[in-house]
């Protein structure tokens, strides 16, 4: 006995309608999932549809766990919005090789640039980063990505003597360090956790020289830690290409280093990261444009190890916290927290370390980031 026509109608009609709800209610999840929704995409998204998205998912998801989020304190403030750019890329990996990529950066005299170093050295290392973990500093989450990623940064200033900061910094989701980063003995002040550590070759290996006796006797390692290397020359390439192969350097300054004594016998990829040089020239020139530059250290000035993994930070957390980095009082302190007799703080050439305190402080008044004082 077949139904009245009437009611078959408005069966169908409601039954076309809880389907429409299903597909609607599997898109959205799908697109929260998406991972172009989380940080590691950030350096493929123009500034306007990055604060765009990130205020829809604040909406969306309620998200009260990162209630100061540093976007919408860029998004705010006059002066800093003009200087973010967060289409930039931040690490280079082989899918950004080009011919064009080598022309621009060709150009240019280092740090950072590739005039006069080896295209086949830059080339073979390059290969070796060839999957999207490498485009991406964060792992992709297993589960659902978190709403609000909290990053500490941990420089190596004196200010942490005596700070009873660690437990605090081990609370945050990443931790960077860098260069002469001691543990042993300051857990209280600096805490224990590692997720990232940033340096150059040359930072790397005069800090083990330097502070052997003071503690630092190996860089730090562990399964889930990334490390950060920052091109300043052709070592940072030539060490990069031999960890992953789990061979010796073969050449330059470093030849016949085994990199597995550094950074563990772990010879993935995922492992290790890149800095893009374009992203170091965007910071120099947006953020840490020193008068020094047009002095006779011009050839010299780099921004230091510190100033470049905060501003990276900076590009990719949704919340920052500086710890070690330099602030107004720094003569009460030692050079390092680490330093068992009172070193001052020295200005070498090299760095313009006034002008990273200013950007510290305006970057602190501005809300974008929190740094630690005393």
């Amino acid at each position: 006995m077949g139904f009245p026509r009437g009611r078959l109608l408005w069966l169908l009609l409601l039954l076309a309608a809880a389907c429409s709800g299903i597909l609607f209610v599997l898109h959205i999840s799908a697109e929260e999932r998406s991972p172009g929704s989380r940080s590691g995409a950030r350096g493929i998204l123009s500034p306007t549809a990055f604060f765009q998205l990130k205020t829809l998912n604040s909406q969306t998801r309620k998200n009260q766990s990162c209630q100061h989020p540093l976007h919408l304190a860029i998004r705010q403030h006059r002066h800093f919005r003009n200087l973010f750019d967060l289409s930039t890329p931040v690490l280079l990996w082989g899918g950004l090789l080009t011919p064009e990529l080598w022309d621009s950066l060709s150009r240019h005299k280092g740090p950072y640039s590739w005039q006069g170093l080896s295209h086949q050295d830059i080339v073979s290392t390059l290969r070796l980063l060839n999957s999207s973990e490498s485009a991406r500093l964060f792992a992709a989450p297993r589960k659902s990505p978190p709403t609000c990623i909290r990053c500490a940064v941990v420089g190596n200033g004196g200010i942490l003597n005596g700070s009873r900061q660690g437990q605090k910094i081990d609370t945050h989701d990443y931790v960077f360090r860098l260069n002469g980063a001691v543990i042993k003995g300051f857990e209280q002040d600096v805490g224990t956790k590692t997720s990232f550590y940033g340096f150059t070759v040359n930072t790397m290996k005069n800090s083990l020289i330097s502070y052997q006796h003071l503690g630092f006797t190996s860089v730090p390692q562990g399964q889930d830690l990334r490390y950060i290397f920052i091109p300043s020359s052709i070592r940072e390439y030539l060490m990069l290409r031999s960890a992953i192969l789990g061979v010796p350097v073969p050449k330059g300054p470093d030849k016949g280093d085994r990199p597995d004594t550094y950074f563990g016998p772990e010879a993935s990829a995922s492992k290790f990261k890149l800095l893009h040089p374009d992203f170091i020239g965007y910071l120099t020139e947006r953020f840490l444009k020193s008068k020094l530059i047009n002095t006779n250290f011009g050839n010299v000035y780099m921004p230091s190890t510190g100033a470049l993994m905060l501003l990276t930070a900076l590009h990719t957390c949704d919340q920052v916290s500086a710890y070690g980095f330099i602030t107004s009082n720094y003569r009460k302190y030692s050079d390092h927290y680490f330093e068992r007799e009172m070193k001052p703080l020295i200005f070498y050439v090299n760095h313009d370390l006034r002008l990273e305190a200013a950007l510290w402080r305006k970057l602190h008044k501005a809300g974008i980031l929190w740094l630690y004082q005393r």
